[in-house]
């Protein structure tokens, strides 16, 4: 069957994250009204980005912020899935993370919460300063279907999508907070770059990529927007406007992967090379 998926690109303001928190339901309730089984959410949504030093102060469990979520959404709708980024606390550690939620009219469960493998510690990034790096594969099953997370930087690095792809991912849900930079063109460089990753991704793994862009601006950088979606032949479903919120709704049909993977057989050969793949990996470590 069918599902909605709806990314929230909105701008939230820097460190309120109760404010941020209220916007966070108050989207979750008017995509649901609109048809979407499941809202993902921008990298960092719960605070914005450049927190740097401030991240302990602002940082959540996943516990908390299903709870402060559970308390604004009360009432106000039968069932929705959300993947929503933010900065979490967690036995001594911070890690930028983002955790898929599910809410009934009844209940909340926090289904999986996936930690930031790649920390960016260039240009006007410096995340490893400020929070640890995640270690493990973020793929989990949902009531909706098998997907995988990745962080902004983290799809940057073609290695984890194929991991993802191969521990049976059907969609790979990708927050960002992407600040624009590079103008050579008629869009940002890095928004383009964004398009052809996410394209790349989903046609050779024969997957759903769906990425949720910040808006906005902090400490004078632009967040460039313009949140996508892929369907596993590469084609590109809908796609966001640059900076300005918006809310994205696509319908992805997972009976489509089968039939992606059959027209292009790159995950099966993938699969069948993999113990040579394991091998050369661990000799080009000696």
């Amino acid at each position: 069957m069918p599902l909605t998926v709806a990314c929230a690109q909105f701008a939230p303001k820097k460190a309120d994250s109760a404010c941020n928190l209220d916007r966070i339901a108050d989207l979750i309730v008017q995509s649901s009204g609109e048809g979407a089984d499941l809202v993902v959410f921008p990298e960092a949504s719960v605070t914005g980005y450049f927190l740097e030093g401030g991240v302990l102060e602002a940082s959540l469990s996943a516990d908390e912020l299903r709870r402060e979520l559970a308390g604004r959404l009360s009432g106000r709708l039968s069932a929705a899935d959300a993947l929503v980024g933010f900065y979490e606390s967690s036995h001594g550690h911070l890690y930028n993370a983002a955790a898929y939620l599910q809410f009934s009219d009844s209940e909340s469960h926090v289904v999986h919460v996936y930690r930031k493998f790649f920390l960016p510690t260039y240009g006007v990034f410096d995340e490893e300063r400020f929070v640890s790096r995640g270690r493990e594969l973020g793929v989990f099953d949902t009531r909706l279907g098998r997907f995988a997370v990745l962080i902004c930087e983290d799809v940057w690095h073609s290695i984890l999508p194929t991991l993802c792809a191969m521990r049976g991912a059907q969609a790979i849900l990708v927050p960002s907070a992407s600040p624009a930079r590079g103008f050579s063109g008629p869009e940002p460089d890095n928004h383009d770059r964004y398009r052809r990753m996410l394209r790349a991704l989903a046609e050779e793994h024969g997957v759903f990529a769906v990425n949720a862009q910040l808006a906005g601006f902090e400490g004078g950088k632009g967040f460039v927007g313009g949140s996508m979606v892929f369907d596993p032949f590469g084609k590109l479903m809908a796609e966001s406007p640059i900076q300005e919120e918006h809310i994205l709704l696509a319908e992805l049909d997972l009976g489509q992967i089968e039939v992606a993977r059959a027209a292009s057989p790159l995950l099966s050969d993938l699969q069948s090379a993999w113990g040579d793949l394991e091998r050369i990996a661990r000799d080009s470590r000696a």
